[in-house]
């Protein structure tokens, strides 16, 4: 490989380029200083935006709220035909990512970027990885930006994450062919928590999770469908009456389907995870 780094290819409306084309300031697209950016290092570039660039996350990134760099590994390879992986050390099935050619990426993916991991994490994507929830989602749209590395094959050689002091997250326990569909996943709960792109913030804190537990129930007309009717409380007008119905029926399917939320609720607010539970 040259000397040369190898640009990141910028989505979004936040490139800026000469021009010899009169600007058009009422046409012109908003650029937020200093919008959180997401890095990816993959072999697979062309994965983004997918999803990503479509509905609220892409019309803020549209907007230029947030910024989206895919770096590509390939060029980074070793030798005649680029190589970026080999045969793991003691033997065994599939090919682990060189350290080198990592090494060469995530060097160029830090090109101005804070040398602080608080505000500028390097991420690998990894089944044995830290669980990824909300907490870390909003610690992550706290930061500056992040770096994303997707793995492939067998994974990365530990050298290469150990010298850049690189945090592992698991988006689950299964194995996917590769990190770009959890590198989308990730960027989507983060990118979401970000002020104004959702343009009605009060809907996060009332999500699944937000406060430890699952979401309530929601509903929306027609009033009766096929013989289910909305609850009553939801149709009554005195909204004290909503909250508590709503608190009430998040602690019970929390309950129900995630007792391991369930017992850190309860934890954290002090109370017994078997009071009130249903025979």
């Amino acid at each position: 490989m040259s000397d040369q780094t190898i640009p990141p290819k910028s989505h979004g409306r936040l490139s800026i380029g000469a021009t010899l084309k009169p600007r058009d300031l009422l046409a012109e697209p908003r650029v937020v200083k200093g919008a959180w950016t997401a890095r990816i290092i993959t072999l697979f570039p062309d994965a983004f935006p997918g999803t990503l660039g479509l509905s609220l996350t892409g019309k803020a990134l549209d907007f230029g709220l947030w910024r989206l760099e895919t770096i590509d590994l390939r060029p980074f390879g070793i030798g005649k035909h680029l190589n970026v992986d080999d045969t793991p050390a003691g033997g065994g099935a599939g090919m682990v990512l060189r350290p080198d050619v990592v090494d060469a990426a995530l060097s160029a993916a830090a090109e101005s970027t804070p040398p602080d991991r608080a505000r500028w994490p390097v991420i690998y994507l990894s089944p044995r990885g830290k669980p990824f929830d909300q907490a870390t989602a909003r610690r992550l749209s706290a930061c500056d930006g992040i770096t994303l590395i997707c793995g492939r094959f067998e994974g990365v050689d530990q050298r290469v994450l150990d010298h850049h002091a690189v945090e592992e997250i698991s988006l689950g326990d299964f194995v996917l062919t590769g990190g770009e569909i959890a590198a989308t996943a990730l960027i989507d709960a983060t990118v979401r928590l970000i002020p104004r792109v959702l343009g009605n913030q009060v809907s996060t804190e009332e999500e699944s999770f937000s406060e430890g537990l699952l979401e309530f129930p929601q509903y929306t007309r027609p009033t009766d469908w096929q013989g289910r009717a909305i609850p009553d409380v939801l149709q009554s007008g005195h909204h004290a009456n909503i909250a508590t119905w709503r608190k009430a029926m998040a602690e019970r399917l929390t309950k129900e389907r995630r007792p391991d939320l369930w017992r850190a609720y309860c934890a954290a607010h002090g109370r017994d995870p078997i009071e009130d539970q249903e025979q």
